[in-house]
């Protein structure tokens, strides 16, 4: 169930998801992206291995109902989900745009927003032996933002079929984070 806007697709289920692209033993390299700088870095490092493999890259986006998915089961709206899955794929698009500046990327890239929890619709995703599924670090977090809301890297890692390649935060981003967690800290005693 897969509807196709000028080169992107975007499902409407993680069901036959898997194994569409090419034969059954061809290796890919899946990535997922969120538009964020992590998952940027995530999709040049994914693109540079896929030069290196001559592999296809993957560019997974996943997204749910508002309100997820068993908010939608309690009061279903088509409408709702026709907006969910229009502005994934507008994000993903977005992500591509600033990823590449709207560039030839240089390997076989085949992108999908998918419906469904991010981690599990990866590893869903990433099914075949020869699969590489690569993915931002993250961020760090506090005990209780991990337990409402908990790593998609960990579960990846724990659950994959495929080796897993957690690729970390750009430099510059890490120098960012610094000096934000440094003004945070001063900005109230300046104030005074």
């Amino acid at each position: 169930m897969a509807d196709s806007a000028d080169g992107v697709d975007s499902m409407a289920g993680t069901a036959g998801v898997a194994g569409e692209v090419g034969g059954a033993d061809e290796g890919r390299i899946v990535v997922g992206l969120s538009g964020s700088l992590g998952s940027l870095a995530a999709l040049h490092h994914a693109v540079a291995e896929a030069r290196r493999t001559d592999s296809e890259v993957l560019a997974v986006l996943c997204w749910t109902p508002p309100g997820d998915e068993l908010g939608y089961r309690r009061t279903p709206c088509p409408p709702v989900i026709t907006a969910g899955r229009d502005d994934a794929v507008a994000r993903l698009r977005q992500a591509l745009d600033e990823a590449f500046a709207g560039r030839y990327a240089g390997v076989r890239l085949r992108c999908q927003a998918v419906r469904g929890d991010t981690g599990h619709t990866l590893v869903r995703c990433a099914d075949r032996s020869g699969d590489l599924l690569v993915l931002g670090a993250g961020r760090e977090r506090g005990r209780l933002a991990r337990l409402v809301h908990p790593s998609v890297t960990a579960y990846c890692v724990r659950h994959a079929t495929c080796p897993v390649l957690a690729v970390p935060h750009p430099p510059l981003l890490r120098d960012l984070r610094t000096l934000e967690h440094g003004y945070r800290r001063w900005a109230p005693a300046a104030r005074n």
